[in-house]
């Protein structure tokens, strides 16, 4: 198996801030169309996409949230400088210089200033930046930025995708890459004429960066019995780390989560996707996240009664910077995993 390079390349550079995932969501849309029984829209904007199982007695879910980290016009200074707030958490010292899109009454590029190092004090030299410090320069005068960029104006990162060795390099792999496992999941289940063990429901959120609002309440309307995060997860296996700090590593599989900080997941769906991954030689590594949350705290909770969760994370290095890094063959191992998990549930343990 290899992944669809040009296809998730199409996915990850799709702008689509949290609350203005409309470019992603037709995306998602057009690719979903043969792989589905049916496909549907709630209020906030979800993407929910129903494949039949071959039981309709339980119900489970999987949920990959299409938005990515980034910004919004806060205001237009009299040189025409933009002003911005974030949608989701950066950092911030991987921002100096970098290309961004201001998504206005048409798409216009500009760069992330700050104060030049030259002319900094020694102690402004010592200090991280901060949000507030930068600015974005589009080379226009106030009047030429006001025909074209408005307060409330959306702004995502600009960064194509490459492939470095083996792996793939380029922004919003969070959660770009997720959407791509449940989209290829879809597909690999339709390719393989399988059906999944129960109904499964396929659904792309909106709004995790800002607080899992679309999982919260796709998994309301859903009710699941089993519920899947798809998320991406740590991977500090670079220069400096130790080994107690890496969570997860490149090159090691596909990470079953264990818990992060808001969800420790259900011991009975981690036990099931380690003897499913055995059983299917898919190579995984645990995973354990001291600090961020995901998808799987809404399946897990939004629900009477609650469902049985757990999450399968693709392991990603550079995480909330200017530009992220995964694996393929980690990527590859998350679509099959998914893939079997969710046909074979039937044939898991489920009793405490």
């Amino acid at each position: 198996m290899s992944i669809d390079i040009p296809l998730l390349a199409r996915i990850c550079e799709a702008p689509g801030a949290p609350g203005f995932e409309k470019e992603i969501r037709e995306l998602v849309l057009k690719e979903l169309k043969g792989l589905a029984d049916q496909v549907t829209l709630d209020n906030m904007g979800n993407v929910i996409a129903l494949k039949k199982g071959r039981s309709s007695k339980k119900k489970s879910m999987a949920a990959a949230h299409m938005d990515e980290i980034g910004f919004i016009v806060t205001h237009v200074d009299d040189n025409g400088f933009v002003r911005f707030n974030p949608l989701g958490g950066f950092d911030p010292k991987t921002l100096t210089s970098q290309r961004v899109i201001i998504h206005g009454k048409k798409d216009v590029i500009g760069v992330m200033g700050c104060k030049p190092v030259h002319i900094m004090s020694p102690e402004e030299r010592g200090k991280t930046l901060k949000l507030s410090d930068y600015f974005i320069d589009l080379g226009m005068s106030k009047k030429q930025v006001e025909k074209l960029v408005a307060v409330g104006d959306s702004i995502t990162r600009r960064n194509e995708l490459l492939e470095l060795g083996d792996c793939v390099n380029v922004k919003s792999l969070d959660n770009r890459v997720s959407v791509f496992v449940l989209l290829e999941t879809l597909r690999s289940i339709k390719k393989s004429r399988r059906k999944p063990a129960y109904d499964f429901y396929a659904v792309f959120t909106v709004q995790e960066e800002v607080g899992l609002r679309g999982a919260n309440v796709s998994t309301l309307q859903i009710q699941p019995d089993f519920g899947f995060g798809l998320d991406t997860t740590i991977a500090f296996d670079t220069p400096g780390s130790k080994p107690e700090e890496r969570c997860t590593s490149l090159g090691d599989g596909a990470a079953i989560k264990l818990m992060d900080s808001s969800t420790i997941c259900d011991y009975r769906m981690v036990a099931y996707m380690k003897k499913t991954a055995e059983a299917k030689k898919v190579k995984w590594q645990p995973e354990i996240l001291a600090g961020g949350g995901t998808d799987t705290a809404g399946l897990q909770r939004m629900t009477p009664g609650g469902s049985i969760a757990g999450a399968i994370s693709i392991p990603t290095r550079h995480i909330h910077q200017s530009i992220e890094m995964s694996h393929k063959k980690d990527i590859e191992a998350c679509i099959k995993l998914l893939a079997a998990c969710v046909c074979e549930l039937d044939q898991g343990d489920w009793k405490f």
